[in-house]
């Protein structure tokens, strides 16, 4: 029996994206405040076994939260400058994330690894050694995050960020779609990106560890190389902490992921929900669509 579809999305410039089981929808405020939304197939390989795939999926997710990110975000930008002389092009957005990609593997993975290599003659355990490097990979992300947080139009996201985790816990515990209902419930969410990379952050750890320290050049090739595996591995962790969230033990460890949304999510106000739900019933729509052209009779 196929388990349960667990929505979810993501923020994006002045909107929400998302994701249903056979469409992606992009709602956006214009300018002129009015609401625009974009709903668009999604391709097999998001949809078939692969995806459903255990360690094996974490890779496609990864794939899929890339893709469909970028394709959201150019949406979203040229809705939101429509005013504007200049959009953004789907050419600068890849570049943009092309250089996202290699800042983010050199500040969370490459960076703690030199800065730890300078203490190396202090060092005599290899578990000290990636002990070390783990806690100053974990501070350089919270870090990162305080100060990322405190800029006006990325408070602005994490509002929408809000907004999305809101309305996907009010839908869970079935809830009315309405903003002031939808408003009371939190903006943290088990299965949100922010615990995902706190759990690869913590496994990455673990992995690196058991490697050991070797010569610099192999621990470079093992901290880009080994990703996937730790991401796949933090995408399995989390949704076990998300499905089993009323275990005690099971809270306490998914605590950290859920206390870290107080950095990526803010309150939202009632016009930041209507966005939400907007992108979420336009893929629910779908999705009940698929449903029933499967079920009628001439499909039969």
């Amino acid at each position: 029996m196929a388990g349960k579809f667990h929505y979810g999305g993501q923020a994006v410039m002045e909107g929400v994206m998302m994701r249903g089981q056979k469409t992606v929808a992009t709602a956006v405020r214009r300018p002129n405040g009015e609401l625009a939304v974009r709903n668009k197939p999604l391709s097999s390989i998001y949809t078939g076994w692969v995806r459903k795939a255990p360690f094996i999926r974490g890779v496609i997710v990864l794939l899929e939260a890339m893709v469909l990110g970028i394709s959201s975000l150019i949406y979203s930008a040229n809705v939101a400058l429509e005013e504007e002389e200049e959009k953004i092009s789907g050419g600068s957005i890849w570049l943009i994330l092309l250089f996202a990609l290699v800042f983010a593997v050199g500040l969370f993975f490459l960076a703690p690894l030199f800065l730890t290599k300078l203490l190396d003659s202090y060092i005599s355990s290899s578990l000290v050694f990636h002990l070390i490097e783990g806690g100053i990979r974990l501070a350089i992300f919270l870090l990162y995050l305080r100060l990322i947080s405190l800029m006006p139009d990325i408070k602005r996201v994490f509002a929408y960020h809000g907004a999305e985790h809101k309305t996907i816990n009010a839908y869970e515990d079935g809830a009315s779609l309405e903003a002031e209902e939808i408003g009371k419930y939190s903006t943290a969410h088990a299965r949100c990106g922010t615990a995902f990379l706190l759990a690869v952050l913590i496994i990455a750890i673990l992995v690196f560890a058991l490697i050991g320290r070797q010569e610099v050049w192999l621990m470079v090739l093992s901290r880009v190389l080994l990703l996937p595996v730790i991401a796949s591995l933090g995408y399995e962790v989390t949704q076990f902490g998300a499905r089993h969230l009323k275990n005690g033990f099971v809270r306490a460890m998914m605590a950290p992921g859920l206390w870290l949304q107080k950095l990526t999510t803010k309150e939202p106000d009632d016009r930041q929900i209507e966005i939400a739900i907007a992108a979420l019933e336009s893929v629910l729509a779908s999705d009940r669509e698929a449903a029933q052209a499967v079920s009628s009779p001439d499909n039969l």
